[in-house]
């Protein structure tokens, strides 16, 4: 869902940190189109995707290191503005004749930064001081002729610098903990990009239908891979309403669904989609491969390589098919290392991204891969898609496969899936179940002794996960009420046979990830 020209754009600049397309988050919460690019881009695609200003992201590296990642020196000849942020700061310093070292006192947390409030980027800032979140063990030691510094810190003399169009800072304002953050990435986009607020739902649709109907022609026949979640849903309906009954959804039953996914899927699909919504069962095929598999990367793979065999074999029956739709978010291609910047790491891979064999047989689309979850969702509702869709929690595509932790057997299966059924069920009791982003139930190979009855018993622990979260990006753990929690430990230990033990985890995104495995 590339925009059109007409969008004001701001291009993020990669360096490898992890969470660089936050700035792009950030960015697009104010109604304006951001984009992750390479930190090397050419000067040339920048001027073609008519960008109106420029941010450098972050990064793990020091500049002065051999092999640095650093900008190509002649994109600030293009004299669009530029805003640095952490390593982007250290970047401009260096490229531009100012001196960068290993900092004296390092600066990793909350820190308070007094900011010159006569700067256009902290025009309107109530206070001088502010906090602000460093990480850093390095800093600007002297500043390029032409800058001058606009913030300060306890440690830094350079919190903030600024020549002309271009600003840089070492803190980040992209995460919460920066209290005006927002404000000052405002300031760089509307008061010194001079951006305008124009990256909507409905502009994002009509950029989706332009460009699929393009991509896919007057005639050719395309099968949409349907999961029961939103992502899927609104890739399908986007799809159908550029080729009709050309439109095959299919949805593949890999074993490893939620409890009643496949009763959903009828009832919200079925009187659209008609003869055209083809639900296969592989779960014998899918539950046989995965037999004796623990490692997790390999689970994922194992479901990403047979679910493109299950299509196939639709594929072969329908006829003439040459292109596979999937609902992949920009989520899915950043955690599976496959975004901007060659400085990324994995953290796992999706099976609709890196899961998939080299060799599909198909050509993808991939309407939604620029978008987050919650630009989905408003999406999905410009649509008119139900709400009881639009709010369903966030589901894996490998099912859970990847909530089980360890061997997927019949029993775990079984736990796995009626628990989190409870957990659902418990938090919709309360009136819980929409203010939070993701809650299941997770098990493992772990035994507790427990007493059901006059009997000792030893049985499963179950793993229940409820966070909060906004672009699945970053998460938190939910502080529940212990009422509630209480519920769902009785409701399980009582209805879940095989299960001694319930826990919460309370690990917030990061250092954990959402999902177990």
């Amino acid at each position: 869902m590339r925009p059109s020209d007409s969008l004001n754009k701001v291009l993020v600049l990669d360096f490898g940190a992890q969470y660089a397309h936050l700035i792009c988050r950030r960015i697009r919460e104010l109604g304006v189109y951001a984009e992750l690019v390479p930190f090397d881009i050419e000067p040339e695609e920048i001027l073609q995707k008519n960008a109106k200003g420029l941010v450098f992201s972050g990064g793990p590296r020091s500049v002065y290191s051999k092999g640095a990642p650093l900008p190509r020196k002649s994109i600030y000849d293009l004299g669009l503005p530029i805003l640095g942020i952490c390593y982007g700061l250290q970047a401009l310093v260096h490229q531009n004749g100012g001196r960068v070292g290993r900092a004296t006192k390092k600066e990793f947390g909350k820190a308070f930064v007094k900011v010159d409030r006569s700067s256009p980027l902290f025009a309107g800032l109530s206070e001088e001081s502010t906090i602000c979140w460093m990480s850093h063990g390095d800093a600007a030691e002297v500043l390029p002729s032409g800058y001058s510094s606009v913030g300060t810190s306890d440690n830094s003399p350079f919190a903030a610098i600024a020549s002309g169009n271009q600003f840089a800072v070492q803190f980040h304002p992209e995460v919460t903990q920066t209290e005006k953050g927002m404000q000052i990435l405002a300031n760089f986009v509307f008061g010194v990009c001079r951006c305008e607020r124009n990256w909507t739902p409905k502009i994002m649709i009509e950029d989706a239908l332009e460009e699929l109907a393009k991509k896919i022609g007057s005639s050719e026949r395309v099968i949409c891979a349907l999961s029961g979640g939103i992502d899927s849903a609104t890739t399908a309906e986007l799809l159908r309403r550029v080729i009709g009954d050309r439109l095959y959804c299919v949805f593949v039953d890999h074993g490893l669904l939620r409890k009643g996914e496949r009763i959903k899927i009828g009832s919200v699909f079925g009187e659209k989609m008609g003869s055209n919504l083809v639900v296969l069962d592989d779960s014998r095929v899918f539950l046989s491969k995965l037999k004796g598999v623990r490692d997790p990367e390999k689970k994922r793979q194992i479901i990403g390589s047979q679910f493109i065999q299950s299509f196939a074999k639709v594929s072969k029956k329908i006829g003439g098919i040459k292109w596979l739709a999937q609902g992949t978010l920009y989520t899915d291609i950043i955690e599976s290392a496959k975004g901007a910047s060659k400085h990324e790491s994995k953290i796992k891979s999706h099976h609709n991204v890196a899961g998939l064999p080299k060799k599909l047989g198909f050509r993808l689309i991939e309407p939604l891969k620029d978008l987050y979850k919650d630009e989905v969702r408003a999406v999905a509702s410009e649509l008119g898609l139900p709400d009881a869709l639009i709010k369903t929690h966030p589901f894996p595509g490998p099912g859970l496969a990847v909530r089980i932790i360890g061997e997927v057997t019949k029993v775990k299966l079984e736990i796995c899936r009626e628990a989190s059924a409870i957990v659902e069920e418990e938090l919709s009791k309360s009136g819980l179940y929409d203010n939070v982003w993701q809650a299941y139930a997770a098990v493992g190979d772990d035994l507790a002794t427990g007493v059901l009855g006059d009997e000792r018993r030893v049985g499963h622990v179950v793993i229940v996960r409820i966070v909060e979260s906004k672009e699945a990006m970053t998460a938190d753990w939910s502080r529940v009420p212990y009422s509630l929690l209480e519920s769902i430990s009785s409701r399980i230990t009582n209805e879940v046979q095989h299960v001694t033990w319930v826990t919460y985890a309370i690990s917030s995104k990061p250092p954990a990830t959402i999902e177990p495995q």
